[in-house]
């Protein structure tokens, strides 16, 4: 896999580039701006990218835009921004071109090395990535008339793994129960939500975003 980073804490962006190295994983450009990152995708087509949501010169949202550009420019191309606070706004700015190839987590989580790199891989291959506290914060938002309030405890504990990019055996391994338990309840949450039969893969994505989307 090759990688671009973009953040601008030198540490953080020199232990990345170090990390994700030591895992065979090509770091071809490493920057701390905007302008340099949409550079270094035209330069170097990577695989997927790194992306702190705050960047110069203003840090306020330059690097979610520099993002949602690139997704632009190449549809699907695979995203993973790290934010140091939950911002919603942020994550659905990022979700509006589509969830496959997009993960939001918060820059804590890069500690836990298993953790950021196995998020890292799920959104290179296709996957929807939420941070655990990113989903947990969005939900208390939700309106008085979301059909997402229609859900039940064990629902929205699936549908929030969901989020997190787990498949059905892993879902069915956090919660404890089988895996036909787990599909009965993602039924379930479809039929809540109004998502028509179809291709399971596409309603599980229109379903995260729905639970993401205010």
């Amino acid at each position: 896999m090759r990688v671009v980073i973009a953040e601008d804490d030198t540490l953080l962006r020199e232990g990345l580039a170090l990390l994700l190295a030591s895992e065979g994983i090509a770091v071809v450009a490493a920057v701390d701006n905007a302008d340099d990152f949409l550079a270094a995708l035209a330069a170097q087509t990577p695989d997927a990218a790194v992306v702190d949501v705050r960047l110069p010169p203003g840090f306020t949202d330059e690097g979610i835009a520099a993002a949602a550009a690139a997704r632009r420019e190449r549809p699907g191309f695979p995203v993973l921004v790290l934010s140091a606070y939950v911002e919603d706004s942020y994550a659905t700015e990022l979700l509006a071109g589509g969830a496959d190839g997009v993960g939001y987590l918060l820059k804590e989580r890069v500690g836990k090395v298993g953790e950021f790199l196995d998020a890292l891989h799920r959104v290179a291959g296709g996957g929807t990535v939420m941070d655990p506290e990113v989903v947990s914060q969005l939900m208390v938002r939700r309106r008085a008339d979301d059909p997402i309030r229609t859900l039940t405890p064990r629902e929205r504990e699936v549908l929030a793994l969901m989020a997190e990019g787990l498949a059905n055996p892993d879902i069915a391994a956090r919660l404890v129960v089988t895996e036909t338990a787990v599909s009965k309840h993602i039924r379930n949450i479809f039929a809540k939500l109004g998502l028509a039969q179809g291709d399971a893969g596409h309603r599980r994505v229109r379903a995260v975003l729905a639970y993401l989307e205010s």
